[in-house]
């Protein structure tokens, strides 16, 4: 369990590199756990990677990694490694190739079709290829990301009452650039793609607590952040 390192972290220092270095760091051992092989072997997409943290972390475990987003933002210390600009909504995946190991880090709330994305996945990964997909669900404590908890007025009002309490600089705006997503709609879809199997899932900040993922209802509001790993199947060769 980290959720009670990383509201420390946050509290004191925001999300600079260390705090998502900590999320990653968290999620590879979870990875790693679960069965998927991180070597020299292991080609690795980080796709909607922002500063590429989590890639930059595979990398120190020996992986072939590349990077995939809109915009390069790069950290100094990967800025050479091979990057790839893509809009997750618009653009075909099929060009960026084939990997091992997929990594979509707290992106799927970010995507205006997430249905279209999913349904495609399969074809950036190897046979039996893995991507592991983490988002923050609607219903979460952090479902508004920094407009949170006024998110629980609705995606039409919360930011609306939050501007005019707070008057804060925003970033996010619900159906512009950030989406209600569900646990329990992403797993129905899941189960509906022939391409895609779903091996484990867990909440991301205390994956511990794995059976929470399996109540409906409760797993909206008490998975802060949920994980899923995802394998291709043989559907999809």
């Amino acid at each position: 369990m980290i959720i009670h390192k990383l509201l420390a972290q946050y509290f004191k220092h925001a999300d600079d590199p260390a705090f998502y270095t900590f999320q990653a760091d968290d999620a590879i051992k979870w990875l790693e756990n679960s069965g998927v092989q991180l070597n020299e072997k292991t080609r690795a997409l980080d796709l909607g990677c922002g500063h590429g943290v989590f890639g930059a972390q595979l990398i120190k475990r020996g992986c072939q990694v590349s990077f995939a987003d809109e915009e390069n933002l790069l950290l100094p210390e990967i800025s050479k490694a091979p990057f790839h600009r893509i809009n997750l909504d618009r653009d075909d995946l099929a060009p960026l190739g084939q990997y091992d190991l997929v990594i979509c880090s707290n992106v799927l709330e970010h995507l205006a079709k997430p249905t279209e994305f999913l349904q495609s996945a399969h074809k950036i990964l190897r046979p039996r290829g893995k991507l592991y997909l983490s988002w923050t669900n609607w219903l979460s404590p952090w479902g508004g990301h920094e407009f949170s908890p006024f998110h629980y007025l609705g995606p039409r009002r919360g930011h609306l009452v939050y501007d005019k309490l707070l008057k804060r600089k925003r970033k996010h705006t619900p159906y512009q650039n950030l989406y209600p997503t569900y646990i329990g709609a992403v797993l129905k879809l899941i189960r509906q793609i022939p391409t895609l199997r779903l091996v484990r899932a867990a909440p991301r900040y205390y994956n511990e607590f794995s059976f929470l993922i399996r109540v409906p209802i409760a797993r909206e509001f008490f998975s802060w952040n949920c994980a899923l790993l995802l394998e291709r199947t043989a559907a999809s060769s």
